[in-house]
Formats: C-alpha cells, sequence, structure tokens
C-alpha cells in the first residue's frame, strides 16, 4: 500500500508527538506518508481546528481526533489493502 495521511498538529505538542509514534507503530511495514500539517500556520485552520489537535485523516475522512484508537487505525489499514 502506498497511501498517503495527513496529520493536523502544532509545534510543541506532546500529543502530536504521540499520535505520529502510534502511527509509525502500528503501520505494519506499510509504506504510509503523513503530512503534518501545522495549523498554527494557517489562519483557517487554526480557526477551524483550534486546540483541537492532533487530528487524522485520510482525504477528508477523520481516522482520529487526539488520540489513535489502534482498532480503529488497524480497521483502516484492512480497509486500505
Amino acid at each position: 500500500m502506498n497511501k498517503s495521511l495527513t496529520l493536523y498538529t502544532r509545534a510543541g505538542c506532546p500529543l502530536c508527538e504521540e499520535m505520529e509514534a502510534a502511527i509509525e507503530g502500528l503501520r505494519g511495514g506499510r509504506t504510509i506518508a503523513v503530512a503534518r500539517i501545522d495549523v498554527d500556520a494557517d489562519a483557517a485552520l487554526k480557526t477551524r481546528y483550534g486546540w483541537d489537535v492532533p487530528l487524522l485523516f485520510d482525504g477528508e475522512t477523520e481516522i482520529a481526533r487526539h488520540r489513535l484508537d489502534p482498532a480503529v487505525f488497524r480497521a483502516w489499514l484492512a480497509g486500505n489493502p
């Protein structure tokens, strides 16, 4: 699988770092690109998400908010072979 996800984050966010590490640990050798987007660098994103980070998306589909649920992420992986 060569899949790309979007991780909305901000500098100095421990939960963001935790989610990124969890993705890495659960990807099971699959190639998954994670585009990190700092919400503070874009006024519209900062307004939209505020302090509600990290957020993980596949396109427009939200996969996780605040913490990555391993079962949900594995289900997403299973649906994206």
